[in-house]
C-alpha cells in the first residue's frame, strides 16, 4: 500500500477543472487539516524538546537532517536561531543532502543514498553530546534514515518528523512526532501540507527550546542580535519594557555602549 504522502486526495481530483477561488478553497480546506494533525503529537513534540533542552545544556547541539523539501525546512530553521537568539550558527545546524546548492537546485538522486547521511553527519563532528531530528515527510528517505541510524548508535537523542505512521524511520528515533494530514492536495507534493506540519512543528521545537534555555523573557526577544535598524528598533523597545527606561534617548545611548545587546543594558541599569 502506498504511504499516505503519496495517495491521491479525492476531494482535489477536479482542481483542475473548477475555478481559480474554488482551487485556491480547496487547497485551504484541505491546509486546515494540518493544525489538527499537529495538535495530536503535541505530547511528543514536547518530550523531544525536553530531551535537547538537555543535551543544549550540556554542551551538545541539535542537527536537522532531511532531503528535498523536509532538508530546507530544517536549513531555513536551523539559519533563523542566530539572529532570534543571539547564539552562534554552531548551536543549530541544518544538514540537507546534496548540500547547499540543493537548497535553491532539486538534487532528489541524492536522498537514496543512506550512507551520505551519517558521513555528512561525521563531517560535522557529530558526538554523543548531541540531538538529531531527521526530517522525512514519507518516513522512508534512505539519507534520512541512514543519519539518525547513526546518531542513534554513537548515543545522540534521535527524534523524527514525519507524516506517515509507522513508517521506517520511525522505528529508528527515540522520539517519533507523526503528523498526519493525509493524502497531498497534488498526488505526493509533500511540499504542501506535510511541509507545512514540518514547519510547524520545527517552529515549535526551536522556540521552545530557547524558551527553555532562558532566551525569552516573557514572551519578549531578550536576545535578539540587533544587526539592521529594525531588529534595533525591537531592541529599543524591549530594553525600555524590560528595564523601565522611559527616557528614549537615555536608553538608546544605553543600547549603544552595549552594541545594542538588550542582557549586558539590562545589567547596566540593574548596576545603576
Amino acid at each position: 500500500m502506498l504511504p499516505l504522502t503519496e495517495q491521491e486526495n479525492p476531494k482535489t481530483a477536479d482542481i483542475d477543472k473548477v475555478s481559480t477561488l474554488e482551487a485556491v478553497r480547496l487547497i485551504n480546506d484541505e491546509d486546515n487539516k494540518v493544525a489538527a494533525a499537529v495538535e495530536r503529537v503535541l505530547p511528543e513534540i514536547a518530550a523531544a524538546i525536553d530531551k535537547i533542552v538537555e543535551r543544549l545544556q550540556n554542551g551538545g547541539r541539535l542537527f536537522y537532517v532531511g532531503t528535498g523539501t523536509s532538508g530546507r525546512l530544517g536549513v531555513l530553521d536551523a539559519s533563523e536561531i542566530p539572529p532570534t537568539f543571539g547564539v552562534g550558527y554552531e548551536l543549530v545546524q541544518g544538514v540537507i543532502a546534496g548540500g547547499y546548492d540543493a537548497l535553491y537546485e532539486a538534487t532528489e538522486a541524492s536522498e537514496d543514498n543512506r550512507e551520505s547521511g551519517a558521513e555528512d553527519l561525521k563531517t560535522r563532528g557529530l558526538t554523543a553530546k548531541d540531538a538529531v531530528i531527521g526530517l522525512a515527510a514519507s518516513g522512508r528517505t534512505p539519507y534520512t534514515i541512514g543519519a539518525v541510524e547513526y546518531a542513534d548508535e554513537i548515543g545522540c537523542f534521535t527524534a523524527c518528523i514525519t507524516c506517515v505512521p509507522d513508517s521506517p524511520i520511525t522505528k529508528s528515533v527515540d522520539v517519533a512526532i507523526v503528523a498526519v494530514a493525509g493524502p497531498e492536495v497534488i498526488t505526493g507534493s509533500t511540499r504542501m501540507k506535510a511541509g507545512t506540519a514540518q514547519k510547524m512543528v520545527l517552529n515549535m521545537i526551536s522556540t521552545v527550546t530557547f524558551v527553555r534555555l532562558g532566551y525569552v523573557k516573557g514572551n519578549r526577544m531578550t536576545s535578539v542580535r540587533a544587526s539592521n535598524e529594525k531588529l534595533k528598533d525591537r531592541a529599543l523597545r524591549i530594553f525600555m519594557a524590560e528595564s523601565g527606561v522611559t527616557d528614549k534617548d537615555k536608553a538608546n545611548e544605553i543600547l549603544t555602549r552595549t552594541n545594542f545587546s538588550i542582557k549586558e543594558a539590562l545589567e547596566i541599569t540593574k548596576n545603576n
